[in-house]
């Protein structure tokens, strides 16, 4: 009886659900960039090359 009021009392913590949550956000968000990483790559590469352009027109 005792180990049964035990698990209920483990299954209602609710201490490490905020790291659980910050993991499955950065899993989530370094999945999307392996995914994008192209695109990413090639919109920062446009940014940098528009920024080099203009400040040599300063």
């Amino acid at each position: 009886m005792n180990c049964l009021k035990g698990m209920g009392q483990f299954l209602t913590e609710e201490e490490g659900m905020g790291t659980v949550e910050i993991i499955l956000i950065i899993v989530v968000l370094v999945s999307l960039v392996i995914l994008f990483k192209s695109q990413i790559t090639s919109v920062a590469n446009t940014i940098f090359k528009k920024i080099t352009t203009q400040s040599n027109k300063v």
